[in-house]
């Protein structure tokens, strides 16, 4: 059993006892005002994220790739507090999507399963690091990470149909490939994938990078499955969707069993994430996409230096 409890949140894991004392203790722990109510910070944290929720499907992304380095930069929690409540921001998200796409026969088991078992191994390595290396090390890894994330997202192009010419060895005795109806032109689509091994390698960096920073992962596979293997927009996503489910419950566990999970966070930032998800599918049809991926990659390249100052003791 991993004995390790996060020295920055010790006063914080008595919550089971006394949970409005904790939060006050977690927050005057990392640098808030003492005379600060207890429920301040649960109410704040609702309301960020219900504001993430709605950005987050608005711009396409995840919510975890937009909660850890806000709420993490921002909010008076410890950083593995923070990273353990992404991953089950992202998880949840995940589950509710999960059996609607496999039903819809978008999301592929063939394509999720080895990649799920590669990424969620590494999502374990991944956690079991981040709760190792020292937290300034953490911050200022995290935030390289979210800008790097930023400028993928101006540069990434998504192909809803990429050409592949045949699938190589790994995808074809695998079986790796499907069929599935494209509502848009009514038409059959036949796909399969390429360039598997080098696919499955970067899976095991992105499910790193999913377990140490509780970014989820779906910002990484969707380009990784789309423009790299070849598989369809629309399985891509699907799938990236499904993988979720798999790759952050394995971390998950990992901060879980550290005692860096408690309900005073978690709960409105599930609350939040989910309401916000409602309201941003209801705005979508309304609101310009490129406009709102423009203030979600400007939010991510000012959340990403605040963590990189705070490793290094520049912007406390």
């Amino acid at each position: 059993m991993l004995e390790f409890i996060p020295v920055s949140a010790v006063a914080v894991t008595q919550l089971a006892s006394a949970a409005p004392e904790a939060m006050s203790a977690a927050a005057t722990a990392a640098g808030a005002s003492p005379d600060t109510a207890w429920w301040v910070w649960p109410l704040l944290l609702f309301v960020a994220t219900f504001v993430i929720g709605i950005f987050a499907v608005l711009a396409g992304v995840g919510g975890g790739v937009l909660f850890v380095p806000i709420i993490g930069g921002f909010f008076p929690f410890g950083i593995d507090f923070v990273r353990s409540t992404g991953l089950l921001v992202a998880l949840s998200g995940a589950l509710a999507a999960g059996p609607g796409l496999l039903k819809r026969n978008l999301a592929s088991l063939r394509l999720a399963i080895p990649v799920a078992l590669i990424a969620s191994t590494a999502s374990i390595v991944g956690a079991l690091m981040g709760l190792a290396l020292p937290k300034d090390v953490v911050r200022i890894c995290l935030g390289v990470t979210v800008i790097g994330i930023a400028i993928l997202f101006i540069v990434s192009k998504q192909a809803e149909f990429p050409k592949v010419p045949k699938a190589d060895a790994l995808a074809a005795a695998m079986r790796i490939n499907g069929i599935y109806h494209e509502a848009s032109t009514g038409k059959a689509v036949d796909w399969t994938v390429h360039r598997t091994p080098f696919g499955f390698l970067l899976f095991i960096l992105i499910g790193i990078m999913a377990g140490m920073f509780g970014l989820g992962a779906g910002w990484a596979n969707v380009p990784v499955l789309n423009l790299l293997m070849g598989a369809p927009l629309k399985i891509s996503v699907a799938t990236s969707k499904f993988l979720l489910s798999i790759t952050d419950t394995s971390a998950a566990w990992i901060y879980l069993n550290a005692g860096a999970c408690i309900p005073m966070i978690t709960i409105p930032s599930l609350l939040g994430i989910m309401l916000g998800s409602f309201v941003g599918v209801r705005l979508l049809a309304k609101t310009k996409p490129k406009a709102v991926r423009y203030i979600v990659i400007a939010t991510l390249f000012f959340a990403g230096v605040r963590p990189i100052l705070q490793g290094l003791h520049i912007w406390g």
